[in-house]
């Protein structure tokens, strides 16, 4: 098949970490044609998705993960499939990046469908699933997040569209910040804030769950460092195996039919304690991790599913 990555630069992955590296890896490895293009590359053209970038070998080789050819012009509709892998922020580029996406409906398949990623931001999507989450409130207006303070008295808050845990905060019982973070916030963002219950269970680690097509193949946890709250690897978090348990099972088993009916083929969702935190949609990550603690090749059951609906 022809397979077009549209991504952040591949020359700055990690090659031992970058989910989007072994999926193209895999890929390659299965017989595959590779393409390459960056977010800002893609046109809608007189009634034709387009994209300017290069065709594509990857090597597992530091600071060299990919040999590209010359730059050239292709028409999506082309393609089998197209790969949506590029990072969040999850703003308007990126929103008028699934609007286009949209228009290979019934030519190219999109994964995951852009439709639903639209409409499925990760700290949205779990609002469908209330009994499963803890206590959240999205909100901008100060009081409204004050009330949920002074009720549950320690709490994260963090930017809705944001990722890789930057810009997320703890404001235990005693913290006097609150007012002066919604001052930061809203001083250069119109978006609003999401604030939930601190879980006492994150030093023990937040357990990243890897479904594919609405099914469980997997967890890593990820344990914060010392004295942080953020358990991201993007900020020092150390994934450990792990198993899933029971109620990680229920939570999927839950959620696992919509991801599946809306065309989330790839989707790694977040679990501290008893209670799932975010829904990853857009550019999750966590195969490699998973696929060494588990000597499971994860990234070909994604092809698989892949391959079965082109």
């Amino acid at each position: 098949m022809k397979i077009a990555f549209q991504m952040d630069p591949i020359g700055d992955v990690d090659i031992n970490a970058d989910s989007s590296f072994r999926l193209a890896e895999e890929a390659q490895a299965r017989g595959h044609e590779l393409f390459f293009y960056g977010p800002d590359q893609l046109a809608y053209q007189e009634g034709r998705i387009t994209a300017w970038g290069r065709d594509m070998t990857v090597q597992r080789v530091p600071g060299d993960p990919a040999i590209l050819g010359p730059e050239r012009e292709v028409d999506l509709a082309d393609f089998d499939v197209v790969w949506l892998r590029q990072d969040p922020p999850f703003d308007m580029h990126y929103i008028t990046l699934t609007h286009l996406l949209d228009r290979l409906k019934g030519q190219t398949l999109v994964v995951n469908d852009p439709f639903w990623v639209r409409n499925y931001p990760e700290k949205l999507l779990v609002l469908d699933f209330p009994e499963l989450t803890p206590p959240t409130t999205i909100a901008r207006d100060l009081q409204t997040i004050k009330a949920f303070k002074e009720k549950h008295q320690d709490i994260i808050l963090k930017p809705l569209y944001g990722n890789g845990g930057a810009g997320v905060f703890r404001l235990d019982a005693g913290d006097r910040n609150l007012t002066s973070l919604h001052e930061l916030f809203t001083g250069f963002s119109r978006e609003p804030l999401i604030v939930q219950k601190f879980l006492p269970d994150v030093r023990n680690g937040d357990k990243r769950v890897i479904l594919v097509d609405g099914e469980a193949v997997g967890a890593i946890n990820r344990v914060p460092a010392e004295g942080e709250t953020r358990s991201n690897m993007h900020v020092g978090g150390r994934p450990e195996k792990i198993g899933l348990s029971e109620r990680d099972l229920e939570i999927c088993a839950a959620i696992g039919p919509l991801l599946k009916e809306k065309g989330q083929i790839f989707v790694g969702i977040d679990v501290i304690g008893d209670y799932l935190t975010e829904i990853n949609v857009t550019s999750p990550t966590g195969i490699q991790e998973l696929e060494r603690f588990n000597g499971e090749n994860i990234a070909e059951k994604i092809w698989q599913a892949i391959e079965a609906k082109v």
